[in-house]
């Protein structure tokens, strides 16, 4: 009897293997070189998050003894990351070299302070005394605390000497100021060469321009990252709004506590040793020797060199056929279903169909619910363009949308002051659904018209990551829809829905209702099988119930970007799985679930992975795909993932991240095919 718990997959280790993809990404020559570059940044920004979030929970259930939701022991965890990270910064420095030399044969040249030219070094000095010097604030070393420094920077360590003996030997540390500031400073061209210096090293080289009037003439400087536990504690209090409990939660992540400190492994022991006692860094933190840069997730904001060869093709997002310009989307969508591929065609739909409801006489009302929006977001001006037409405007704004709090904090207020009625989330329940409703007076009746999706109402990242949305009028959807806004709206009372399915009110029972389904026909020997793409695959009951799915002959196909607790190929009880993983030029991010259902093929679409927290802690929904022609549409996309042999990982095999098919002729490289699909259709 194969005991199923042996093959869960502890879920750190999988996240660290799914960066390790980003990584492959970084060092794969057949990606774009400045590309690979942006992938060290994805990387690195990744593993801060990481830290920031799953590490500090794991340090904080060892302090306490307790092991994690799947019986783990945290303390072995902890070993086991901090063993894979120093394994992964070795190649993430190696990858660096060699892209650095491989920049070097384009003519771009990244220097540092001792590589100047005579006029380099003037130049850098001008642009140290316009730009960077007001933002220089040292801290001397006697007066550092802990709470001086900001998460997500980088700083400098000094050591201050003076040869002359002007002055006692001190030490001091300064914050890199890669915001405002870019982190990159681009030197004048020489005979078409290009010359890059890091804003470190601006700062090295005009160290004297800020202590040589305090007697200093010789300087050492070492790069180190401090990064903080940044869950937040919430308060409960209920005599405080719910925006003034999340803004005091966000002033005291601000303190968390330390869970990784990086250092250049150059720095002497004895500057090291009183960092570590300033800061209250303990062995039992992660400690990490580092070279001379850190803080590179500012490699994704890599600057314009005036080489598009070295980027991947800007890529057009594709018209939709069904959706012409200059007419009604309510109107179209009165006849058929409309679904929109991200980044394959364009999110500007979605501006123009709330353009339209703004502007629209007959349309009364607006709700939708906000997660992570762009910067300067078209979403929040659309909908506070239609508040000032008069409509009526709802919005769901969750506060709790990780490292958004501020942000969505910001848009809340925004929202309020132009007369749109804001719902508030309550702690410790988030809501993560994707959803638009518009509500049109047509003749006698109200007709509803609904966006479902996948991803965020995001125009920005909607040009990076893979998604997909649902327009639609069907009215079973929308009445389910405005149930869901009602059911916000009426203190969390859940009504019952009859085509949608909610988390956490049975999507969990559903899906299980629909694997077992498919068991009983594998059992009954008739064709089985499900197509499963998500992001995460992490709950314990739902791979438990995936190996019985295997197991009885049930085909399951998965496609998992990121982390994965399932082990596929398990002799006797997951021969029948499979699970591979893509990581290409865009996120995919889309949550998509077929099952054959005797023939019957069921087809949804989702905002929810299969983790604990989304179907159990989260305001989710899937969205049935009823119409053929969509259906289609999904399935196409989904099989010509499966097929991918140019991106595609098997996940959690016995050699990690290997390439799918790699020697296999045709190369199918997926995103590029299903933009040739969509571009066909």
């Amino acid at each position: 009897m194969t005991k199923i718990s042996k093959f869960i997959v502890n879920r750190e280790t999988s996240w660290l293997e799914f960066n390790a993809r980003v990584l492959q990404e970084a060092a794969d020559q057949s990606t774009p070189l400045i590309e690979r570059i942006k992938f060290l940044g994805i990387f690195s920004n990744n593993l801060d998050e990481f830290f920031r979030v799953r590490v500090a929970t794991l340090s904080r259930l060892s302090d306490y003894g307790q092991r994690d939701g799947v019986g783990f022991n945290t303390r072995r965890t902890l070993k086991e990351i901090n063993r894979i990270d120093k394994e992964q910064q070795k190649d993430f420095s190696r990858i660096f070299r060699s892209i650095v030399r491989d920049l070097a044969h384009e003519n771009i040249f990244i220097v540092n302070e001792k590589e100047l030219t005579v006029s380099q070094g003037e130049f850098v000095r001008r642009y140290f005394n316009d730009h960077v010097r007001s933002l220089l604030f040292p801290i001397m070393m006697n007066n550092l605390k802990s709470s001086s420094l900001v998460d997500k920077s980088i700083y400098l360590a000094l050591k201050l000497e003076s040869i002359s003996g002007n002055a006692v030997q001190q030490f001091a540390v300064i914050r890199v100021p890669s915001k405002p500031l870019s982190r990159f400073v681009i030197l004048p061209s020489d005979n078409h060469k290009k010359y890059i210096i890091l804003l470190d090293d601006v700062i090295r080289y005009c160290l004297n321009e800020v202590f040589s009037m305090f007697g200093y003439d010789t300087f050492s400087a070492y790069t180190f990252k401090f990064t903080r536990d940044a869950e937040l504690d919430i308060d409960n209090d209920v005599s405080k709004s719910f925006l003034e409990i999340m803004s005091e939660s966000l002033k005291q992540r601000k303190l968390g506590a330390p869970v990784r400190f990086i250092y250049d492994k150059t720095m002497p022991a004895e500057l090291l040793s009183i960092l570590k006692n300033k800061l209250d860094i303990s062995e039992t933190d992660t400690l990490s020797k580092s070279g001379r840069y850190h803080n590179f997730k500012d490699f994704m904001s890599f600057p314009d060199v005036g080489r598009p060869d070295l980027l991947y093709p800007p890529g057009k997002p594709l018209e939709h056929r069904k959706l012409p310009r200059n007419e009604s989307i309510l109107s179209t969508l009165k006849h058929q279903d409309i679904m929109i591929h991200y980044p394959y065609q364009s999110f500007q739909y979605i501006i123009d169909l709330l353009r339209e409801a703004s502007i629209d006489p007959q349309v009364r009302s607006i709700k939708m619910t906000l997660y992570r929006v762009a910067k300067e977001s078209k979403i929040i001006n659309a909908l506070i363009n239609a508040a000032r037409n008069g409509k009526s405007v709802t919005v769901f704004m969750e506060l709790q949308a990780r490292f958004d709090e501020e942000a969505n904090i910001f848009w809340a207020g925004k929202l309020q002051e132009e007369g749109v009625k804001l719902i508030q989330g309550i702690p410790g329940f988030k809501v993560h659904c994707k959803l638009l409703l518009i509500r049109r007076k047509e003749g006698l009746k109200n007709v509803y018209y609904a966006n479902v999706g996948t991803g965020n109402f995001n125009e920005a990242t909607a040009r990076v990551y893979a998604d997909d949305s649902l327009l639609t009028a069907d009215q079973s959807i929308t009445a389910d829809v405005n149930a869901v806004f009602q059911l916000f709206e009426s203190k969390y009372n859940p009504p019952k829905f009859k085509s949608l399915i909610v988390a956490p009110f049975h999507m969990r029972s559903f899906f299980t209702r629909m694997i077992n389904n498919e068991i009983n026909y594998a059992k009954s020997g008739k064709e089985a099988w499900c197509i499963i793409k998500l992001n995460n695959l992490v709950d314990d009951k739902m791979v438990k119930k995936l190996y019985q799915a295997g197991k009885a002959g049930v085909k399951v196909r998965i496609i998992c970007r990121g982390t994965c607790t399932l082990t596929p190929g398990v002799k006797g009880l997951s021969e029948n799985i499979e699970v591979i993983s893509i990581v290409d030029k865009f996120l995919e991010h889309s949550r998509v679930f077929v099952f054959r259902n005797d023939g019957d093929e069921k087809y949804y679409i989702s905002s929810a992975d299969w983790m604990v927290r989304n179907l159990d802690n989260r305001i989710e929904v899937a969205c049935p795909i009823n119409d053929p022609k969509l259906q289609q549409e999904l399935k196409t996309m989904l099989l010509i993932q499966l097929k991918d042999n140019t991106k595609a990982r098997w996940v959690n095999h016995p050699v990690p991240n290997q390439y799918k098919d790699k020697d296999k002729i045709p190369k199918i490289r997926s995103q590029e095919e299903i933009y040739t699909y969509l571009k066909g259709i």
